[in-house]
């Protein structure tokens, strides 16, 4: 992602010794955003860096509102839908009169939920959140970032529903609920999955896997915590552990794959470690989850008949 913010970055400082009314690149840019001055919105270089990175996502309509009749909120996954499991979301606010981007934006107290229906019961929980969007590094602040890790699909009478808290130009946040459509996982593949240890469950969130490539990728996840009330946003876990892993291809005998590393916690709250998948197929990464200040097992250990864990990721590429 900062590979990507830094090439937009140069290519607009490239442009920056343009006139911001210059219409001489034809990226269509410029016949869908009005540059008018404007101050509540971003100038032409913040604008074109925000315009070609929402080039790369899809608009979620299901997460669209218009304000006021003057603003319109957008949100954009990878494919333009929520899944079961980790999701990026893409926030920008642009102003109906121009289609430009608002600079000062917030988006907080994001609480998903799942009300499930259980005959003449209905039963209600949440699910994981990265906390308030925020802006990505080297990112104008008009596009701001979210997470949520989505534990299970809508079904049927079992519905989601997404409510937050929108702040525009700082008059005051106003708050939005929308019932939502999450799907499910696509066949075989599992990014999520939970374990108990020190009397509360934790949910193990892997991150993207659907972009890995054969070789050696960056494996990232999170480790967050069941809330009580459990209709509570479930936050990053206080404890720290390591996560070791072992991708084996349950299709091609189990065989493993050499030179992966532990996932251990980051500055950011994620934890990050490599993994080394040498043929494309389904991988199942087997997991052991150890306290990190004492080293013990605290889930994972066991294993199953064919002598790996039985605490697993699918991941197919």
């Amino acid at each position: 992602m900062k590979k990507l913010f830094t090439a937009l970055m140069m290519s607009a400082a490239l442009l920056s010794a343009c006139n911001e009314n210059d219409d001489i690149i034809d990226d269509g840019f410029t016949s869908e955003i009005t540059i008018d001055g404007d101050v509540d919105c971003c100038s032409a270089d913040e604008a074109r860096i925000v315009y070609n990175f929402l080039k790369n996502v899809k608009e979620v309509p299901e997460l669209a509102d218009t304000i006021d009749g003057t603003y319109r909120l957008h949100a954009y996954t990878s494919t333009g839908k929520l899944q079961t499991g980790f999701n990026y979301i893409y926030f920008v606010v642009t102003k109906l009169k121009n289609a430009n981007y608002v600079k000062d934006i917030t988006i907080e107290n994001f609480v998903p939920l799942m009300t499930m229906n259980m005959g003449e019961k209905t039963m209600k929980h949440s699910t994981p959140i990265g906390g308030n969007a925020s802006v990505i590094d080297g990112a104008p602040a008009a596009l701001k970032r979210a997470w949520v890790s989505f534990m299970m699909p809508s079904d049927g009478e079992d519905k989601w529903a997404f409510s937050y808290d929108l702040n525009i130009l700082s008059k005051g946040a106003e708050t939005y609920e929308k019932e939502i459509t999450v799907n499910p996982f696509a066949d075989g593949q599992v990014w999520l999955k939970t374990f108990k240890a020190n009397d509360n469950v934790y949910v193990l969130s892997l991150v993207e896997p659907n972009k890995w490539q054969t070789g050696t990728n960056e494996i990232k996840a999170y480790v967050s915590v069941k809330s009580s009330p459990m209709t509570n946003p479930y936050q990053l876990a206080n404890e720290q552990f390591v996560i070791e892993q072992v991708p084996t291809m349950p299709d091609m005998g189990n065989h493993s794959s050499p030179d992966n590393t532990a996932l251990t916690l980051q500055g950011d709250g994620s934890y990050v470690g490599s993994i080394n998948l040498t043929m494309t197929g389904l991988w199942r990464i087997h997991l052991t989850i150890r306290d990190a200040a004492t080293n013990e097992i605290v889930a994972g250990g066991d294993e199953e008949s064919d002598g790996f864990s039985s605490l697993f990721w699918d991941v197919t590429i």
